[in-house]
């Protein structure tokens, strides 16, 4: 069975953001995983073109009704109607998460990542997590570069 890795991130993603989720998409391509992500804009739309790109799948789910086109970039959607709840759906898909950047939503799909617990959890240039002391809550795989979140993914 393929591995299936999630990658999360904003849909306003900065040119840095869009510019590392392609490369992951085309990275787990290369090494067969299938890419699942939320379906929408910017990371989304960005990790899906680079796995796309190298004849890699893609599935979307979706958190709208499915009356309105889906992304051309995705392979396969699952439509969910449940708004950001799908996020919870995304992650519970994935053998890996990878999250690119940060928004409320992507911090939601981290969040959910590491509660079901022994799921690697892979930050690329997003949130870190303080306590009321300031110290860095233990959790995520925090890297630099794409190739280091697919190695971190992957190897988990």
């Amino acid at each position: 069975m393929r591995i299936q890795v999630a990658v999360c991130g904003p849909a306003q993603a900065t040119p840095t953001e869009l510019a590392h989720a392609r490369r992951v998409g085309e990275l787990l391509a290369e090494r067969g995983a299938t890419v699942l992500c939320g379906a929408g804009g910017g990371v989304m739309a960005a990790v899906a073109a680079g796995a796309r790109s190298h004849d890699g799948l893609v599935i979307g789910v979706r958190p709208d009704d499915g009356t309105e086109p889906g992304p051309a970039e995705v392979s396969a959607s699952v439509v969910t109607n449940m708004g950001q709840a799908r996020n919870a759906i995304l992650v519970w898909s994935a053998d890996a998460v990878i999250a690119v950047g940060g928004s409320w939503g992507t911090l939601s799909e981290v969040a959910l990542g590491m509660r079901r617990g022994g799921l690697p959890v892979v930050v690329l240039g997003g949130w870190r997590v303080r306590d009321a002391t300031g110290a860095e809550v233990p959790g995520p795989h925090h890297v630099d570069t794409p190739e280091q979140a697919v190695q971190a993914a992957l190897a988990g």
